[in-house]
């Protein structure tokens, strides 16, 4: 059994059950976390919660005139996550959605072809933010240098983001209209499977 990490699609799969819920009251947002996820034999499978990385909220801030400190606020929930729908929620309710072989085969080939697009961007991201980590190392950094390696980092994000974009968008296009309002309906109490081992 291979596993094999993807970095990106939890982190829409996850907004996209969470703008699904109904806002409950709670303490302000200190950060968010990064979620890994997994696919296992072509199939996504979602993270611990102990595979997540907390990402630090920012700084409180002083602002001038305010005797208290500021905190900018959390970010906005995922604009698009509503209208998309996780691989794993899809292919976790494969039985009661009705998958057909013909949706099935095409959502398990766009899983594998964005597995493999993704596999290549990591190996080149991993290379770059090495080197992005070498020029910050020095005392002063070289200023020109720095930002065309941090152009090289953001436009390997843009292509991560799009090989997102572009398997929720051939996933929701293989499913009818009823399927679609069936997972509108299961992801408002959806919550993603612990990775296996």
């Amino acid at each position: 059994m291979r596993t094999t990490l993807i970095p990106f699609v939890v982190t829409l799969a996850t907004s996209a059950a969470a703008a699904q819920q109904p806002a409950p009251a709670r303490p302000p947002q200190t950060g968010v976390a990064v979620c890994p996820i997994y696919v296992v034999d072509g199939r996504p499978i979602a993270p611990a919660a102990s595979d997540c990385v907390p990402v630090p909220a920012p700084a409180a801030r002083n602002v001038p005139g305010n005797l208290s400190p500021t905190v900018a606020p959390p970010p906005a929930a995922d604009p698009l996550a509503r209208f998309l729908y996780p691989p794993e929620l899809v292919m976790g309710n494969q039985e009661a959605l009705g998958l057909t072989d013909k949706q099935r085969s095409a959502i398990q080939d766009a899983v594998k072809e964005a597995q493999a697009k993704v596999v290549d961007v990591q190996f080149k991201m991993s290379a770059e933010v090495e080197k992005l980590q070498r020029l910050l190392q020095v005392f002063t950094p070289d200023e020109p240098s720095v930002l065309d390696e941090v152009g090289r980092v953001l436009t390997l994000e843009r292509d991560m983001k799009l090989t997102q974009m572009t398997l929720m968008v051939r996933i929701k296009s293989q499913l009818t209209e009823r399927q679609q309002g069936l997972l509108d309906q299961m992801r408002v109490s959806w919550i993603p499977r612990p990775a296996k081992e």
